[in-house]
Order: C-alpha cells, then sequence, then structure tokens
C-alpha cells in the first residue's frame, strides 16, 4: 500500500538552512582570504649618454643620475665616448663598472682613437664629420633601447645636471611620446625653441620667454627639443623616428637636433617640453674657437648655481681629485656666516671650492642674541634721527650683528697687518669666471697703482641717474656712486685704518649705509655730518661679479638683518622685509645714459650660438 511521502518537520528544515548557512559563510571567509594584486612594476628606461671631453662635468653628471628615485634594476645605461684628450674613458669606465651591479643593464662603447676629427678646428668645433658621428651614436643608442624592449629612453648630454631626482616619474606621467623638461641656465638658453624657420633654424617668439620665466607653466607644444629628452617607445609613431640615416626628404642644415626634429615632424610626432617643476641646468653652449678650460669654467658656473637651491655632490663611485684652492692674491679672504646658518655655510664651502677659492670663515654675530647689556658694554648708540629710508624703522639688531661682524674683519686687518682682503657675506651667487675677471681687475689696479681702499664686488647701485666714472687704465672698474649691500667687497689696510678710525660704535647705522658716508656719496647730509673724515677712496667692479642668492619674495629668501628685534628694546620683533621689501628688491632699471661702457673681457653674451636664446 502506497503512503504519502510526509513533509520534512521544522527542525530538519532548520538543520538544512544552517548547513547551507555555514557553507556560505565558509566561502566567504575562503574569499577574504584572497590576497590582493601585487603592485605593477615601473616602465622600463634607458639613458643614454654620449660623453666627450667632459671630464670635468662626469663627476657631478653621474651624481645626479646615481640619485635619480627610480628602482635601478628597471632602469638601463647606454654611454658611449670617443675623440677625448682628457680623462673622460676613465672616468666613465670607473662608473660603469659600479653600474654593472646596480642597474638592469648597461652597455658600453669607448672609443681610444682618433683622440679628435681630422676637419675640426678645436674641441668645440663641430665639423660634420662630428654631426655624422653623433647621430650614428644616438641611432645606435635607440636601437638599443629597442632591442632590449625598453619603454623609454632618455637622451641626456653629459654635463646637464638633472637635480630634480623624480624627473623620470615626472616625464613618464606626462603621457607624452616626445618631452622635455626644461633646463635652467643663467641666462634665457634652454633646451628647447619656440619657432622654426621653414629651413630648420631658430626663430624668435613671444612663446618663449614667458615659458622660461615660468610665467606660463604646463606642458607646451614646441618645435624643438634638445640636450635632454624623453621618448615613449611604446608609442607606435616611435618606430617612424630616427637620427640617422636622415630622412629622405631632408633638405635642413647637417645638425643633430634639426635632424631628429625634422625626423619627428615627419612622423607626425609633436614635441612637448614641459616646466611644472624645476628640473635641472644646462651650461650655455660655447664658440667654435674656445676652448676645454673655457668649458670647464662654463661648467663651474653651472654648479655653483645649481647649489643654490640644490645639494649635488660628485658621484661617490668616481674618484675626483679636489681642485686646487688659492686667495687669489689676496692676503685672506673671510667667508661672514651666522653659525646657525649651515645650509648657507655648506652652499658656500661647495661653491668656492668648485671656484678653487680658499677662504676662512669668520662666525657673524648673531643680532637674536645681543642683549642690551651686550650693546652698552660695547658702547653701541645708534646715530641720532636714523631711519631706514624705506620703512621709516630704526636700526634692528640684526643690522648691529651685521654691523660687529664686518667690523670684526678691519679688526683683525688692522691687527695682524693684512695689506688687502676679499669680505663675502654667505648668501651671494657668482658670476660666470667670477675668479679670473677678479684676478684680472685686481692685476690691472696694481698696473696703474690705483690709490684705492675699497672696491664693491657686489652691491646695490643706488644712483642711477648718471654713470658713474670709468678708471682710466682699469677695465671694468668705476668710482662707487651710492650703493646698498655689502654682498662681496675688497678692502685695503688704509681702508680698514679709516673705517676704525671713524669709531663708527658711538653712531652707528647699517654698514651699507656706513660705507657711502665714508667714501661722501650718501645723499643724507645729516648722517655724513656725523663724520668729519669722510675720504675712503671707493670704486666698484663694474658689471658686478656677484649677485645675491635670493631676493625679497623670492622662494628661499631670508633675511637675519631684517627679520630681528629693535636695537634698543628686544622684546619688540621685526619682520620689515616681509612689507618694506625695496632696499632688498632687485636692482631696478638703471637708465641707458648711467650704464657705464667699459671695455675689456665680458661675459660672453647669451645666444650667440645657433641654438641659443636672448
Amino acid at each position: 500500500m502506497l503512503t504519502e511521502p510526509r513533509a520534512p518537520s521544522l527542525g530538519v528544515l532548520c538543520a538544512l538552512l544552517c548547513a547551507l548557512l555555514c557553507v556560505s559563510v565558509d566561502a566567504l571567509l575562503d574569499l577574504e582570504l584572497v590576497h590582493p594584486e601585487s603592485a605593477v612594476l615601473k616602465p622600463r628606461v634607458m639613458i643614454a649618454v654620449l660623453a666627450r671631453n667632459s671630464a670635468h662635468s662626469l663627476p657631478h653628471f653621474l651624481g645626479c643620475i646615481d640619485r635619480l628615485e627610480y628602482p635601478k634594476d628597471r632602469v638601463a645605461i647606454w654611454a658611449a665616448t670617443d675623440h677625448n684628450i682628457d680623462n673622460t674613458t676613465a672616468i666613465l669606465k670607473e662608473w660603469m663598472k659600479s653600474a654593472l651591479r646596480r642597474y638592469h643593464y648597461v652597455e658600453w662603447r669607448p672609443m681610444e682613437e682618433p683622440r679628435s676629427y681630422t676637419d675640426e678646428l678645436g674641441p668645440k668645433h663641430w665639423p660634420l664629420s662630428r654631426f655624422n658621428h653623433v647621430l650614428k651614436l644616438r641611432q645606435a643608442a635607440l636601437e638599443a633601447a629597442r632591442h632590449r624592449w625598453a619603454d623609454y629612453i632618455l637622451f641626456v648630454d653629459s654635463d646637464n645636471l638633472l637635480t630634480n631626482p623624480l624627473v623620470l616619474d615626472l616625464l613618464i606621467a606626462e603621457n607624452r611620446t616626445l618631452v622635455a623638461p626644461m633646463l635652467e641656465s643663467r641666462s634665457l638658453y634652454s633646451n628647447f625653441w619656440c619657432g622654426i624657420t621653414s629651413q630648420g633654424y631658430y626663430k624668435r617668439t613671444p612663446d618663449y620667454q614667458p615659458i622660461r620665466e615660468w610665467r606660463r607653466q604646463g606642458c607646451f607644444p614646441v618645435p624643438m627639443i634638445h640636450t635632454t629628452f624623453m621618448l615613449d617607445l611604446r608609442r607606435s609613431a616611435s618606430r617612424d623616428l630616427a637620427f640617422y640615416p636622415p630622412h629622405p626628404d631632408y633638405s635642413w642644415a647637417f645638425d643633430d637636433i634639426m635632424v631628429f626634429a625634422f625626423s619627428a615632424r615627419q612622423a607626425g610626432v609633436q614635441m612637448f617640453v614641459c616646466n611644472k617643476e624645476h628640473y635641472g641646468f644646462l651650461p650655455i653652449p660655447l664658440k667654435a674657437n674656445q676652448s676645454l678650460e673655457d668649458e670647464e669654467e662654463s661648467f663651474t658656473h653651472t654648479i655653483t648655481e645649481a647649489l643654490i637651491d640644490h645639494q649635488i655632490k660628485p658621484s661617490e663611485f668616481v674618484f675626483v681629485s679636489p681642485k686646487l684652492q688659492d686667495k687669489m692674491e689676496f692676503d685672506e679672504i673671510f667667508l661672514i656666516n651666522l653659525k646657525r646658518r649651515m645650509d648657507r655655510r655648506e652652499r658656500m664651502l661647495n661653491s668656492l671650492a668648485a671656484l678653487g677659492v680658499e677662504a676662512t670663515i669668520t662666525n657673524a654675530v648673531d643680532g637674536k642674541a645681543l642683549n642690551s647689556s651686550q650693546l652698552q658694554a660695547l658702547g653701541i648708540e645708534m646715530m641720532p634721527n636714523y631711519k631706514d629710508p624705506y620703512s621709516g624703522r630704526v636700526l634692528t639688531r640684526g643690522e648691529i650683528g651685521c654691523f660687529l661682524s664686518h667690523h670684526s674683519i678691519w679688526t683683525q686687518m688692522v691687527e695682524k697687518g693684512l695689506q688687502r682682503v676679499l669680505v663675502l657675506e654667505d648668501d651671494v651667487r657668482f658670476e660666470p669666471r667670477f675668479k679670473r675677471r677678479l684676478q684680472t681687475i685686481m692685476q690691472d689696479v696694481e698696473k696703474v697703482q690705483l690709490d684705492w681702499d675699497l672696491i664693491y664686488v657686489g652691491r646695490k647701485r643706488m644712483q642711477v641717474a648718471q654713470p658713474e666714472l670709468s678708471v682710466d687704465g682699469v677695465n671694468n672698474l668705476v668710482e662707487a656712486d651710492y650703493s646698498y649691500w655689502t654682498l662681496a667687497y675688497a678692502l685695503s689696510l688704509n681702508g680698514a685704518k679709516k673705517l676704525l678710525s671713524a669709531q663708527p660704535f658711538t653712531c652707528m647705522l647699517p654698514v651699507d649705509e656706513f660705507l657711502p658716508i665714508m667714501f661722501n656719496k650718501h645723499p643724507n647730509m645729516a648722517y655724513m655730518s656725523h663724520f668729519e673724515r669722510r675720504d675712503l677712496r671707493a670704486f666698484s667692479v663694474e658689471p658686478l661679479l656677484v649677485y645675491p642668492t635670493h631676493y625679497t619674495g623670492e622662494p628661499g629668501y631670508f633675511s637675519d638683518t631684517e627679520t630681528s628685534t629693535i636695537w634698543d628694546d628686544e622684546a619688540i620683533d621685526t619682520d620689515w622685509d616681509r612689507s618694506h621689501a625695496q632696499k632688498t628688491a632687485q636692482q631696478g632699471r638703471i637708465r641707458s645714459i648711467a650704464q657705464n661702457s667699459v671695455t675689456g673681457e665680458m661675459p660672453p653674451p647669451a645666444a650667440r650660438a645657433s641654438r641659443d636664446e636672448l
């Protein structure tokens, strides 16, 4: 007899449901135990370096490559060197040996002979044979990158300093086929053009300067990038790019940067230059008749410029013999620096070492540490009715500390019988060929037996309506008129005696106001009336050989003299430089009739070479 199936009891249903829930929970737990995906590896980058007669630049250049913040196992190095008359091959070889164990892949192409091109006039001359050889080398680097399946190739000249360690990531992030980081020099010269003629030559445009001066920031399409640039090899259009042989339709001048720019144009690849960040520095190209000594001097200036805002050092993987240092025929060179400003001290010592200048540090008197009892003990009294010409404030303790620092040097000169010294403050930037140019001026001063007490090497010229008188027989020297700043000056023993005999502690004002009084050029007659003898013989280098590293309002600017306390009340803080910036602002425009016409060796004008920009 058949019976109907019995419906499951409530207990059975509950048991089944619990079993299902347990299975689901176990499944969910299993899912939670799955590990997340790992990070994607960085793109593979090949860095291509061509070096010729670069012994002077390679240590710092390679130091910048060492400090790039990019996984070295994702970087390949391709380097070639040839036609050298210096130690380039040995330096590069030494570094490449260490690179073998640090980088993913290293390719090394040295050529010991010949040491020069048969048709070149000198090491800075570019005959057609040199252009041809360089184009072939760049093509070989490009093909090596393709063969190694690199994602990107960075072409970089061996005298470019990539001070931004993130430059590789930053360029990759731009997502462009061809992109260059805008590099800086003391002139407007950089590694891009904004205009190009129908024959492929440089064309001046209104777009260049706003980009070069960061008044427009971004990533801009341009017809030419050179010197340092990145190519994205993942792009299909990159296959059509070539350095050698030139494109079949190429008719421009035979120049490596023009050949590649034409190739990019024919392939439909737009070049871009980016100035969103500060990426690095490059020297201004030299003329064909200049020497390797000129090139080394030019690169030294590039180093001192980079040191202003960056910590750059030679690569630890190459031996660098220290440059010989001397005192430039001065009895002493004094560097004034506050102990608490060790960053400035280190920068100045590194800059002076690069220049080959031996200096003695003078620990500056810290105005912030001065108290009223110390000022009384020194017999310091402020000049009656003195007011800062811009802000109307009285003397600050920072200015007193600055005066005392200079005064201590004048005292040392007299005590030690030093015949002539050079005084440097720690916030100066040096002009190109600073050492050679100053030595030449001082030698000419000796030849004509000029009776001098003080020579400004850096200052802010305040009398701009009329030209200062040139000195007969001495190129690039004028009779000084009213000036601000004591950035750098030469002082004779007789000059130091005159400054001390004035007893300035009893009638103190800022040292850069005191000096013009002493050579009878201060516009305020009331101030001058406090000092009876005003016969200091003062001159100035023209054009100047040092300038401030920063001006008021610029990033990195700070004044220890203006940001201080009132001289007779240490409870009142001051920050006059923020609201009254005229004194420490950049030199205003000097009227054309006041600009001195001096003869003699001058800095080579920027933009004389075919790739330069005025």
